[in-house]
């Protein structure tokens, strides 16, 4: 009875440490005996979890999309709470995001550019992750701005992608503000037709 705790303890550790090393460092770069020793387990407890790197990298990034929607989903509340309508309150904390000391910009694209085809799975699931997080971003503009500006949602979607390979180029957080911006003005311009 006590193998099955044990077991989920094990794996969360190796998912959060595989997490935290492929983000800073890059999947490439960290090879699973860092992962094994950074983690604290066993090779087998490992392949027990995780029949390959591939698999590993996968689950990494389904952990990595669900902490990064509560993030943001945590910052929009609280800047909501201090009067921040819900899109102003996404660009506040993508801004948040952007200054956090650990940044190194979005793990999807990072990923999807790192693995290219080398592992399908992942890199379909990066594209299935950015297909989701548009729609949200969507569904947040509507909420905030009106039906009506859910047309120009795509190129908002296309303005915070880049503000965020922006940043990391730029080592700031003036992207967020950029696209901010720049967003208000596409919908001011839909919402004046």
């Amino acid at each position: 009875m006590n193998k099955t705790p044990r077991a989920s303890s094990a794996r969360k550790r190796i998912v959060e440490t595989a997490e935290r090393l492929f983000y800073a460092e890059g999947i490439r770069a960290v090879g699973i005996d860092r992962v094994i020793a950074e983690a604290g387990v066993a090779k087998m407890t490992l392949y027990n979890h995780f029949a390959s790197k591939d698999d590993l990298v996968l689950a990494v990034l389904k952990y990595r999309e669900e902490q990064f929607d509560l993030y943001i989903k945590q910052r929009m509340m609280e800047h909501q709470s201090a009067g921040l309508k819900p899109l102003r309150a996404f660009f506040a904390a993508l801004k948040d995001w952007f200054e956090c000391p650990d940044y190194r910009g979005c793990a999807f694209i990072n990923a999807t550019s790192e693995l290219a085809d080398s592992n399908p799975a992942a890199t379909e699931f990066c594209a299935e992750h950015k297909r989701r997080f548009k729609q949200q971003l969507a569904d947040i503009i509507i909420e905030s701005e009106g039906d009506q500006a859910a047309a120009v949602a795509p190129a908002i979607s296309v303005l915070v992608e880049g503000a965020i390979v922006t940043s990391v180029s730029e080592g700031n957080s003036e992207a967020a503000e950029i696209a901010e911006a720049a967003a208000f003005q596409l919908i001011a311009g839909v919402l004046s037709q």
